[in-house]
């Protein structure tokens, strides 16, 4: 590693965020995280309240909704992500796992959309956040306008992603701190106080507000579904904490049992979540952004407390500040990890005497500020939030598709690999796991580009052709970057582990020749190693 004062390149570590913005917990011997560790691990990660006002509108359906992302896509998924981290257990994550059965262009473009995923999400939390610092005035009809008018969002959106940019690159230490707090005093206590609250109101005999109908949704109307596609993104973020796997004494048991227990405590915090906000607001009158703000005056005002509804406000705002300064610099860092490969130029690969790239950060930054002012163009706040929500979730779908593939890949030509955890009941469990939650992630996919009918998103040509542009210029965009590679463009001092088809001389798609258990020498590993940096990346 250079002298960061130096300016030039260094290799950077893997990301410690998850796509929703939130750290994960790292550890790294062997029987350090037990089974309750993990479970609570996964559900710190994944549980978020920004999103529960979109199911809302469901109502009792919501729970439908909840449980069947849970099965058709957490779980799985889950399964998956913990038999490729407990085989590929050298760096780089799904990039190695995805370089492994398909090839370097492949594996970057999956790191690259994940990273472009949290980039794209990251004018929802924006949005959010100016919703939030609307909220903290006085009074609730002054707050509903003020979050409601584009250019008060959009002057507040900018303003707190340049200033965290600028604070990133002082470096990561104190964003950590606030990104924790945040964390504890943004959604874990005010999460805990909808419940609380919306329990003592149901129990006191308050107005509840929940529509009556079937737990069962009408399939045959799909614009009316469109919102519980977003709930795949709510559990975004386990192929980052498979990476654990290793750390539990047995994963095998282990894991599987942390990953039911929980998906029960994700579902179950969603679900009474998103029902609290039900009963306290009338379905036509929940707003994607502001809905859990208004929940939160509506409760305490039934109590004769209103003031602490503002109050709530700023605890949510100052979770958004933490969520913030961890999604500025953390999608940086893994990208990079890949990037000093070979995959970007060296220019975009120097970091400042702090150790943060700013370059890449300015990139990043000039993504965020084109995405955000599709504000302008759509016709309110909540359509933009919506589409920029739709937009992810497709992106990240796309990514996890890729996930699949290459487990199904590798189980093919890698069975001899030594695994450490191995989905259940063989072939069929292989089989069953990957049908329903590739299906599950395409149905989900192909639904996000349809327009909700619960809110107004203006011209249904202008909605889908955003979205259609979008995503055809982000996925391209990574394939035209490794297409146009230079060899100048890897660092010589980045050491990247090998691929196994680079130490035995093959290709991805070819079948692996070691037996079960073989570990490869330090001399196959160094020339493997030499032959890739003589070929600077480029397969």
């Amino acid at each position: 590693m250079s002298d960061t004062n130096t300016g030039k390149s260094t290799p950077v570590r893997e990301p410690d965020v998850t796509p929703s913005g939130r750290k994960k917990m790292i550890s790294s011997a062997k029987g350090t995280i037990t089974m309750t560790a993990m479970m609570i691990m996964i559900v710190t990660s994944i549980l978020s309240l920004r999103g529960l006002p979109s199911e809302a509108k469901f109502g009792i359906q919501s729970i439908f909704y909840y449980l069947f992302a849970a099965i058709v896509f957490l779980l799985p998924f889950s399964l998956v992500c913990a038999e490729l981290a407990s085989t590929w257990t050298k760096q780089g994550g799904l990039y190695r796992w995805v370089s492994e059965a398909f090839g370097p262009r492949w594996g970057w473009t999956a790191m690259y959309l994940e990273w472009q995923t949290i980039i794209i999400w990251f004018p929802t939390v924006l949005m959010f956040g100016a919703a939030a610092l609307a909220y903290m005035f006085w009074p609730e009809s002054f707050d509903a306008k003020l979050a409601s008018n584009k250019l008060y969002t959009l002057a507040i959106a900018m303003i707190m992603y340049w200033v965290a940019t600028f604070n990133a690159f002082r470096g990561q230490k104190s964003a950590n701190k606030l990104t924790s707090l945040g964390g504890l005093f943004g959604t874990i206590i005010p999460g805990a106080i909808l419940i609380i609250l919306g329990v003592v109101y149901a129990c006191m005999g308050k107005t509840i507000h929940l529509d009556h109908q079937p737990f069962f949704p009408d399939f045959t109307n799909l614009g009316t579904i469109v919102l519980a596609a977003s709930i795949f993104l709510f559990y975004a973020g386990m192929e980052m904490q498979a990476v654990h796997i290793n750390d539990m004494k047995r994963p095998a048991k282990d894991f599987p049992r942390a990953v039911f227990l929980s998906v029960i405590v994700i579902v179950i915090v969603y679900a009474l979540g998103t029902l609290v906000i039900g009963m306290v607001i009338p379905s036509k009158e929940i707003n994607l952004l502001q809905s859990l703000l208004m929940a939160y005056d509506a409760l305490w005002k039934s109590f004769g407390l209103e003031w602490l509804g503002n109050v709530m406000a700023l605890f949510i705002m100052f979770g958004v500040i933490g969520q913030i300064s961890a999604l500025v610099t953390g999608p940086t860092t893994g990208l990079m990890a890949v990037a000093q490969s070979g995959y970007l130029p060296q220019g975009l690969q120097t970091v400042n005497k702090n150790g943060i790239n700013e370059r890449i950060l300015y990139v990043a930054g000039g993504f965020v500020t084109i995405l955000t002012l599709i504000l302008l163009v759509l016709p309110t706040v909540e359509s933009a939030y919506q589409i920029m929500s739709q937009m992810a979730t497709i992106i990240y779908l796309i990514m996890v598709i890729m996930i699949y593939a290459a487990f199904l890949r590798l189980r093919r030509t890698q069975p001899g690999k030594t695994r450490g955890f191995r989905i259940p009941f063989g072939n069929v469990g292989k089989w069953v796991v990957c049908v329903v939650g590739i299906a599950g992630a395409t149905a989900a996919l192909l639904l996000s580009y349809l327009p909700p009918t619960q809110i107004n998103t203006g011209s249904p040509v202008v909605y889908i052709g955003i979205l259609l542009v979008g995503i055809a210029f982000f996925v391209g965009l990574p394939l035209f970057i490794y297409s146009r590679r230079k060899p100048s463009w890897r660092n010589p001092q980045a050491h990247f582990y090998p691929f196994d088809w680079e130490i035995e001389g093959r290709k991805p798609s070819e079948v692996s020749k070691w037996a079960p258990g073989y570990q490869p020498s330090d001399d196959e590993v160094e020339n493997a190693e030499s032959q890739s940096i003589a070929n600077h990346g480029i397969k």
